[in-house]
């Protein structure tokens, strides 16, 4: 193929050529012309010499998308290697694209023809200011003012490059420079922003283009958030926004702007100019958008210029009533201003526009969280109690100096306050109790999937409406009380409308005083139920009394207090369990569970008037209340009335109840273990399968809430239970060991399967709950012993269930110390048959990669003298396992491991094996960690992979390790301290030879004496991982630094290869340390661990390596000195692949999918960040 000519460098490239693959590549031709350009373009991008050719290619094409591919290997060579290039061909490429941009930027025509292309250029050229400025090109800003004032597209462009550059340093440039670079970029942008203040007014005053205007309101948006606030209100600068607020065609950008000042607050001084500004703002706003405006409407019909408009409009009021809103409040002129802003406000939060409400959802709730909070800070409690709705007597001379002030400013808020609760009530969000909802086709059906943006949505309403409950419950109860009414009228009934009232009345529950609160729910139900009545229709039936038993929920205080009333609402719960309709059953049993657990004691004691207690009533007509009900709603009964029974103080009430309530499950227990005794076959039928399945179930919801006193009824079943797990245990082994992996997936099997991991999680479940009994562990744990550790090491892997691990984890975790004598036999059952399974790749048996971690951990934590117990065999098989778990892609199992590991650490350190522990470890841990640690796949786990860090150079230069960490028939070395510095410091400089031996020095001794305050110590290492991938000069200092690691997670980028500069190959593992050659020593450059040690070498012809296995390892890669690379899986454990002789250099190809996969990560690669 002609295009194979592109991959020789050694002559400039047939642009021609190029523009014909870059077109193949994008084209629309054959899958195969597709994937042969796109390795050859990739091929070319990774190769070290191919930026030289980017100036060549530029000025030769007049493709667009080749003029893209040569600036993005431009833009790999300015991030990774800028600093390591001679001056000359910095500055010639600096230049070059300088002169470009101004040649585009200067034509009109050509600077609209080639405005994408122009734009990338901007980005390139920012890019090397980040390197350049200030320090080697101290006149960029005076040049680029310069420039603008030739032109108005220069003038333009110019714009669209100082905007990328205060996003670059203000916006972006955590992770990418260190704390240090980004300070002296600031301050030269703050140094020299009285040229570009300047400009912006000239530009703002003088010109008629809007583009130009545009372009230039633009920029000051990204500049404002920052500059001296003197550039801002002692120029005409604000003025000048205000004046392009009205224009349409800058009103967005210039409210834009306006958002930014209003958000800005460095104390008082500016305060007047603030209230001017806001005045101004106030009465150009009436011109464009009248008050009479129906903003909602006007928003739906509206371009999308407009509802951008209403949009920053929010933004713009809610920023500045945030900051300045005291401001408005301290004079009388601007209250009338203040309060129609809050009227705009309120009809923006109309709108039916998610965004646009929560931006004003979170400025209600901290506006209503500082008015209510403000009495708090006072020092008369009959003033405070009084102002946040609680009733005390009040006498003259109370209320003055702070506390009236405090009540003269809720007087100024109470008409917009009165308005923010009927928009609370009307707008109110579904609460995650409420399961019945309406679909899109209009019907009313059970939920299927929760919201999480609704649900948080509801906490913020919830606690908003609240705080206005509290600042007045005689409003909040006369709003919803007259909605209520129109409800019950037919007035103003709909299904939202009802739906959203009651979720408001149920979620101011406690706000009010509790006669207040009698008297308001009464009222509340009482209509509700005549709704109920008089409305005719399953749909609108099931909607009321999704409500009912939403409201009564919530206010377990009144149900607590009226009995009569209690036991009205629970037997119309048990109406509702005989409703079919979708939904009604499952929140009548998940409402009756909540009321149960709120008001638990009322159904055990004799009430006024009755003769039994209630849950002996229950359970009397137990059969009838569930027969309707589905399995799964019959558990979540079970477990109610468990809390009934639990909250019973009478010990042989409470077993009685017990026996009661299991009487039903108990009777088909006997029946089946009846029929299992004549003949053991009865056992397999799917049905009796099913049924003890339903069976254990019901057991696990009632031990949920009965805890300890569940103790007799699972010892009446305990032993057949084990005898029936054994059962089909070997019945699934079988099975799997007769029809293969597949019969695992088998419904037979599954349900087996299922009743397995019932019978555990009912083990697991009441030894949980159950108080801490050391003789309930005694009794049956033992008996566990055989029937599921000694299952679990005979079975198959694919019959081994996960939830043997988390049950012993739950026993250890629960029992602590007493275990230790159990921990040998459980580790001889579990440890080496599940290591086995979980080690093979990172993919098959996911939950039991994590429970047995899970185990391991509670093991270190509570048992650790069974740990030190361990041969050194033993020993060496858990630290394997736990390096093999941080080393894990998956960050619960990589977070565990890391744990596990700092608690292990922690043990050993105080332990009299210490020395010996760490003299085996150290070096290892310190060489694993620091591998994850500058690995892309284990971003996550930073802050654990530096607290380890810390731990051992803490450890190291305490003193605590009194013998030698170093074979001591080599070299001597003072002291561990001195020896483990020398030992990082080589490890780091093998690993990144990019970086020199002063740099390398540099941070490891930063290491050591920042090691006693993590703060420092993390941002040491940020630097250091920054750095680390670039090639810099001798002179280059510059340490990057990424400030937001720990508080936020960035997307996570694939390990893999990639050329840095010509002669270097680094070779990135997520399971390895990092390995470097230099190829212009050593061509032959194998693709496993031992490098050239595994090489067969000859002059001619390829070279196949000895040592490429996959071990545990899922894949992998391995480079070349032309950067070749090659693919082992884990399943091919032996597959050798070659490593040719420059010369004789051939390209692999990928052809699977997982090739292809691990092609994509290595390329990836080149633009990948550490953090």
């Amino acid at each position: 193929m002609a295009a194979e000519k592109l991959r020789d460098l050694s002559q400039p490239i047939d642009v021609a050529l190029l523009d014909a693959t870059v077109a193949a590549f994008y084209g629309t031709g054959s899958k195969e012309e597709r994937t042969t350009a796109d390795h050859i373009l990739r091929d070319m991008q990774s190769n070290p010499d191919m930026w030289l050719q980017v100036v060549h290619i530029l000025s030769n094409t007049q493709n667009l998308n080749t003029k893209f591919f040569a600036l993005q290997v431009l833009e790999g060579v300015i991030k990774y290697r800028w600093n390591a290039l001679p001056v000359e061909q910095r500055d010639g490429m600096k230049n070059y694209i300088s002169e470009v941009i101004v040649k585009l930027s200067s034509d009109e025509f050509s600077f609209r023809r080639e405005r994408l292309y122009v734009n990338k250029l901007n980005t390139s050229l920012v890019q090397i200011l980040k390197h350049e400025w200030p320090a080697r090109w101290q006149s960029f800003v005076p040049d680029l003012v310069a420039a603008a004032k030739t032109s108005e597209t220069i003038c333009e462009n110019c714009m669209a490059i100082l905007k990328l550059l205060s996003e670059e340093v203000f916006d972006f440039s955590r992770g990418e420079m260190t704390q240090q670079k980004i300070k002296e970029l600031k301050q030269s942008l703050n140094s020299e922003f009285k040229l570009i203040h300047e400009l912006c007014l000239y530009v703002l005053s003088a010109s008629q283009r809007a583009e130009l205007i545009r372009a230039t309101l633009a920029t000051l948006h990204a500049f404002l958030s920052w500059i001296p606030l003197g550039y801002i209100f002692e120029s005409p600068l604000l003025e000048t926004l205000l004046k392009s607020f009205p224009v349409p065609a800058y009103r967005n950008l210039a409210l834009q702007c306006l958002t930014e000042v209003a958000a800005l607050s460095f104390g008082e001084f500016y305060n007047m100019q603030y209230a001017k500004m806001y005045s101004i703002f106030m009465m150009q706003l009436q011109d464009i958008l009248p008050p009479s405006t129906n903003i909602p409407e006007a928003y739906l019909s509206g371009s999308t210029e407009e509802q951008a408009f209403i949009q920053n409009l929010a933004l713009f009021f809610t920023s500045f009533y945030k900051s300045h809103i005291r401001v408005l409040e301290s004079t009388p002129e601007n209250i009338n201003v203040l309060l129609m802003g809050l009227e705009y406000l309120i009809n923006i939060s109309y709108v039916d526009d998610t965004e646009v409400f929560k931006v004003c959802l979170d400025y209600w709730n901290s506006l209503v969280l500082e008015l209510f909070e403000s009495p708090h800070n006072l020092d008369n409690p009959a003033v405070a109690a009084n102002m946040m709705g609680l009733q005390m007597p009040m006498f003259p001379g109370m209320v003055d100096g702070l506390g009236s002030q405090i009540m003269q400013r809720r007087q100024l808020y109470a008409v917009p306050l009165s308005k923010l609760r009927s928009l609370m009530i009307c707008r109110m969000a579904k609460p995650e109790e409420v399961l019945i909802v309406e679909d899109e086709n209009g019907n009313i059906v059970r939920e299927t999937m929760k919201d999480n943006d609704v649900l948080l949505q509801y906490k913020i309403m919830k606690e908003t409406l609240i705080y206005l409950a509290h600042l007045d419950h005689e409003d909040t109860e006369k709003q919803m009380l007259e909605k209520l009414s129109k409800q019950s009228n037919g007035e103003d009934y709909t299904w939202n409308n009802l739906n959203t009232l009651c979720w408001a009345i149920g979620s101011i529950s406690g706000s009010m005083v509790e006669e207040q609160e009698n008297r308001f729910l009464v009222m509340v139900i009482r209509d509700l139920l005549n709704l109920c009545e008089i409305t005719k229709g399953k749909n609108n039936k099931a909607v009321i009394a999704s409500n009912i038993m939403y409201v009564v929920g919530q206010y377990p205080r009144f149900l607590r207090a009226h009995w009569k009333f209690l036991k009205t609402v629970v037997n119309k719960l048990f109406e509702f369990m005989h409703e079919t309709h979708p939904g009604v059953q499952d929140m009548a049993c998940d409402t009756f569970l909540k009321i149960v657990q709120k008001c638990k004691r009322k159904f055990v004691i004799i009430q006024v008037g009755e003769n039994e207690p209630f849950v002996s009533e229950l359970l009397t007509s137990l059969a009838v209340t569930i027969v309707d009900l589905e399995p799964h709603q019959i558990h979540s009964f079970y477990e109610s009335v468990g809390h009934m029974i639990q909250a019973e103080s009478d010990p042989q009430k409470r077993e009685e109840y017990l026996q009661r309530l299991m009487q039903l499950p108990n009777q088909k227990w006997a029946e089946i273990i009846g029929q299992a005794r004549q003949s053991v076959d009865f056992l397999k039928d799917p049905d009796v399968i099913r049924a003890v399945l339903n069976i254990l179930q019901t057991n696990t919801s009632a031990s949920i809430s009965l805890g300890t006193y569940f103790l007799s009824q699972i010892t009446l079943i305990f032993l057949d239970m084990l005898n029936v797990y054994r059962m089909y245990s070997e019945l699934i082994s079988t099975s799997i060991a007769q029809g293969g992996p597949y019969a695992s997936r088998t419904s037979v099997v599954k349900l087996l399967r299922s009743v397995k991991r019932e019978t555990l999680k009912l083990i697991e479940t009441f030894l949980d709950k159950a108080e801490d009994q050391p003789q309930i562990g005694k009794q049956f744990v033992p008996p566990m012993m055989d029937p599921v550790l000694g299952d679990y090491a005979r079975n198959l892997p694919d019959a081994r269930e996960s939830e043997v691990l988390s049950l012993f984890a739950t026993i250890i975790n629960k029992y602590k110390g007493t275990m230790i004598e159990d921990v040998p036999r459980i580790f001889e059952a579990v440890f080496q048959c599940t290591l086995e399974m979980i080690t093979k790749n990172f993919e098959d048996y996911p939950e039991h990669r994590l429970k047995f971690f899970s185990l391991l951990r509670a093991i270190a934590a509570h048992c650790f003298p069974s740990l030190v117990q361990l041969s050194s065999e033993q020993l060496k098989l858990v630290m394997d396992s736990i390096i093999w778990a941080f080393r894990h892609t998956e960050r619960n199992v990589a977070e565990t491991g890391l744990n596990l590991l700092l608690e292990m650490l922690k043990n050993f350190q105080v332990s009299e094996f210490c020395n010996q522990f760490y003299r085996s470890y150290f070096l290892t841990i310190e060489q694993e960690i620091f591998a994850v640690l500058t690995d892309t796949f284990h971003k996550p786990g930073f802050k654990l992979h530096v607290l380890v860090l810390q731990l051992l150079f803490c450890l190291v230069e305490s003193g605590a390790l009194s013998e030698p960490l170093w074979d001591v028939s080599t070299v001597p070395y003072p002291n561990n301290g001195f020896f483990v510095r020398e030992y990082t410091i080589k490890l780091l400089s093998t690993s990144f030879p990019n970086m020199t031996t002063a740099e390398v020095t540099q941070f490891v001794n930063g290491l050591f004496e920042s090691r006693t305050d993590l703060s420092t110590f993390k941002n040491h290492i940020r630097d250091f991982l920054v750095q680390s991938k670039e090639f810099s000069a001798q002179d280059n200092k510059d340490l990057y630094a990424e400030e937001a690691a720990a508080q936020r997670e960035r997307e996570r980028q694939p390990s893999g290869i990639f050329n840095l500069n010509k002669g270097w190959s680094l070779r990135v593992h997520s399971l390895n340390n990092i390995k470097w050659r230099r190829h212009a020593q050593e061509p032959w450059i194998c693709c496993s661990r031992k490098h050239l040690s595994g090489v067969e070498s000859s002059n001619d012809g390829p070279k196949t390596c000895k040592f490429l296995k996959a071990e545990n390892y899922k894949f992998a890669v391995g480079t070349c000195a032309n950067g070749c690379f090659g693919y082992s899986g884990a399943e091919a454990s032996n597959v050798p692949y070659c490593c040719e002789p420059v010369t004789k250099h051939k390209r692999w190809h990928p052809n699977t999918k997982e090739s292809a996969f691990l092609y994509n990560i290595w390329y990836g690669m080149r633009k990948s960040s550490f953090s």
